[in-house]
C-alpha cells in the first residue's frame, strides 16, 4: 500500500503558488498570488508589517476581459474579489498571466519596459504597482525552497 506524506495548509498554500509560476496561467497564477498573499498576512506578522497603515484599492484585468479580480488593503489585511471594485487606486491590466508573472518576479521590475512591450497597462498611481510587485516579491522569497 503506498504511504501518503500529509501536508498542512501552510505547505499547501505554497504548492498551489509553486504550481501556479510554473504553469504562468493568468488565472489560475493571479487568484493563486492573492490567495496566497492574503493567507500569509493573517498568519505572519513580519510580513504583515509590510502594510501596517497601509490603504490601497487594486484592479486587476487581463486583455481578453475574461478575468477580474481585486485585492483590497486595509487596516493590516488584504481581501481579494473576484469583481470589479469601486475607485481603485490601480488598475492593471496585463497581456497574459507570462506578462505578469515576469514582472512580479522579476529581479528589476521593469513597468516602462512592460508597457512598451504591451505586457501590462496602468490606470493609476504607479507607485500602487511598485508596492505590489515588492509584496509579491517578498513572498517569492519567503516561499519553501526545495
Amino acid at each position: 500500500m503506498a504511504q501518503f506524506r500529509k501536508i498542512g495548509p501552510q505547505q499547501q498554500l505554497w504548492k498551489s503558488l509553486e504550481d501556479c509560476i510554473k504553469t504562468k496561467v493568468a488565472e489560475d497564477f493571479l487568484q493563486t498570488l492573492l490567495t496566497v498573499m492574503a493567507c500569509i498576512f493573517a498568519f505572519d506578522m513580519d510580513y504583515r508589517k509590510n502594510i501596517k497603515n497601509f490603504e490601497g484599492r487594486y484592479q486587476f484585468n487581463d486583455v481578453e476581459g475574461d478575468l477580474t479580480v481585486a485585492a483590497v488593503f486595509k487596516d493590516g489585511y488584504m481581501r481579494v474579489y473576484d469583481k470589479t471594485i469601486p475607485d481603485p487606486h490601480i488598475t492593471v491590466t496585463f497581456r497574459n498571466g507570462g506578462a505578469l508573472l515576469n514582472f512580479l518576479f522579476s529581479p528589476e521590475q521593469d513597468i516602462l519596459g512592460a508597457m512598451l512591450r504591451h505586457d501590462v497597462q496602468t490606470n493609476g498611481n504607479l507607485n500602487y504597482l511598485y508596492r505590489f510587485g515588492f509584496l509579491a516579491k517578498q513572498l517569492q522569497l519567503m516561499m519553501p525552497q526545495p
